[in-house]
């Protein structure tokens, strides 16, 4: 028995010493696998949030001088009592010719000076039915300005003044500008005088707002209030990227919405309007409806991206490529249709310029050319 024992003894001492020989030198050998986490850090000394701009005064100091105010005038003729006009009431009172009464309406808006010649940009609702426009520099001169053209499909309106020695502003692209950004709005809210807010351009490109036929508008937090529209928001070094245009609000004041032209569009209407006295826009003929999602699975479409025509103006680009109501256009010059933007971006388009057109007809897929047309002021009914 004893025998017996010592044979099965001696392997289970030897597996233990083994054990203990094995823990000793190999301590990690039966631990459980480490998860490695990657970071990724950069080398290089990261800059400091206290090393940022601790003043905008340089770039006020440049691009206030070409913010103008604008104030404007308008006569309204007053309606007269029906009895005035009544015979019975006029055979007892001789009023002879009695003079229609008259109130004269102001208001009040922003503008910015463009180049010495004296344009200046502003919106065009700042001065639209105005009788008599007044726009007072920052260094307190006033002088007379007269409506050079306007665009109310992009709410822009150019003026001209005669004063000399004008200071004026450096448009930048706003196509540069990129969400973050800072920018300053400069104008005269409430008429308390020019006056300056900062905030940073909160979006790019934003359309479908309701308010001008064309929008293509930069977002900002950068207080905007009444007085604001048509005065200039400029970047961190002063240049001139956007012409503030209205403020999203419930309550009438701002709210941290506000809205501005971009300039590079800006510059297109201020240039065409000089030269041409209109906006030349590019025109495809047509009236589009989005296709959603819903729309797109009804005609068995996998991909959202397009627009159809629901409307053709007869004789027009677009009719006389032969495209009709109800077909789907994918593609304009092959680049894929983003909604109403690719619309809004024809209008950049020089007229005559020829465009491949991809669409959808009953199921199955056409090319065609469209040879672009300007659009008309008055577009036929």
């Amino acid at each position: 028995m004893m025998r017996n024992m010592n044979f099965l003894g001696w392997p289970i001492v030897t597996g233990v010493l083994i054990a203990v020989i094995i823990l000793q030198f190999f301590p990690n050998m039966f631990a459980p696998p480490v998860t490695t986490v990657e970071i990724r850090e950069t080398t290089a000394d990261t800059p400091h949030l206290g090393n940022g701009p601790t003043s905008y005064a340089d770039a006020v100091e440049t691009a206030s001088p070409a913010v103008v105010n604008i104030y404007t005038q308008h006569v309204v003729k007053l309606t007269q009592h029906p009895m005035v006009d009544d015979p019975t009431f006029k055979r007892f009172f001789d009023l002879g010719d009695m003079p229609q009464r008259e109130r004269i309406q102001s208001s009040l808006g922003s503008g910015v000076i463009l180049n010495q010649q004296g344009y200046i940009i502003t919106n065009n609702h700042v001065i639209a039915g105005a009788d008599r426009i007044v726009v007072a520099l920052k260094d307190g001169r006033e002088a007379p300005a007269k409506i050079v053209g306007t665009d109310p499909e992009t709410d822009l309106a150019i003026l001209k003044t005669e004063l000399k020695q004008l200071p004026s502003i450096t448009l930048s692209s706003s196509d540069s500008l990129r969400v973050g950004d800072v920018v300053l709005a400069i104008g005269n809210p409430f008429g308390v005088g020019q006056t300056v807010t900062m905030g940073i351009v909160s979006a790019t490109g934003r359309n479908g707002l309701g308010l001008n036929t064309y929008e293509d508008f930069l977002q900002t937090d950068a207080a905007i209030n009444p007085g604001n529209s048509g005065g200039a928001l400029v970047d961190a070094i002063g240049n001139l990227v956007g012409i503030n245009t209205a403020i999203f609000s419930k309550s009438g004041g701002s709210q941290g919405i506000g809205f501005a032209i971009p300039s590079s569009l800006a510059k297109k209407v201020m240039t065409d309007l000089i030269e041409h006295g209109r906006v030349i826009r590019g025109w495809l003929g047509i009236e589009i409806q989005e296709l959603t999602p819903r729309l797109a699975e009804s005609f068995g479409l996998e991909d959202v991206n397009g627009l159809i025509i629901a409307g053709i103006y007869k004789d027009g680009p677009s009719h006389q490529a032969g495209l009709q109501p109800g077909d789907i256009m994918l593609t304009i010059d092959g680049k894929p249709v983003e909604g109403r933007k690719s619309m809004i971006e024809i209008a950049d388009v020089k007229p005559g310029t020829k465009l491949p057109i991809e669409f959808i007809r009953n199921g199955k897929r056409y090319n065609t050319n469209i040879i672009v047309g300007e659009r008309p002021l008055t577009r036929p009914g």
